[in-house]
């Protein structure tokens, strides 16, 4: 079964929307999970402001009434968001040897994400 590139962005939009939600509620909950370390000040401000950034990342990628196209900027934006987040968090937990509970999954998560949408576009092209 083949997804579709509309609810390929839409899942990715919900999990954006929910981790910057959380993030801008408590961001040291994201930090602690994600890159096992703790926050305080500056530092959560920071995190508050990266919650801002995905759920507007997420609001600026929701699916619309018409199918995503494969070259819009919300799709590419998304992608280029779940790749590169992908490559930094293995590279923090592999080179930088940091990480928390949560890496290994966040790094298939947006991988997984990544090519969903690039191999949706591809479908998308193919039509």
């Amino acid at each position: 079964m083949s997804l579709s590139l509309t609810r390929v962005l839409a899942f990715a939009a919900v999990v954006e929307a929910g981790t910057g939600l959380v993030a801008m509620i408590d961001p040291a909950i994201v930090v602690t999970f994600v890159l096992g370390v703790g926050i305080d000040g500056e530092g959560t401000r920071l995190g508050r402001c990266f919650g801002i950034a995905l759920l507007a990342l997420a609001m600026a990628c929701w699916p619309g009434r018409q199918p995503a196209a494969s070259g819009s900027p919300a799709v590419l934006a998304m992608l280029t968001y779940n790749a590169v987040i992908a490559l930094y968090l293995a590279f923090l937990r592999t080179v930088e040897l940091t990480g928390g509970l949560l890496v290994w999954p966040a790094v298939g998560l947006h991988a997984g994400v990544a090519l969903a949408i690039g191999r949706a576009r591809l479908i998308s092209r193919g039509r």
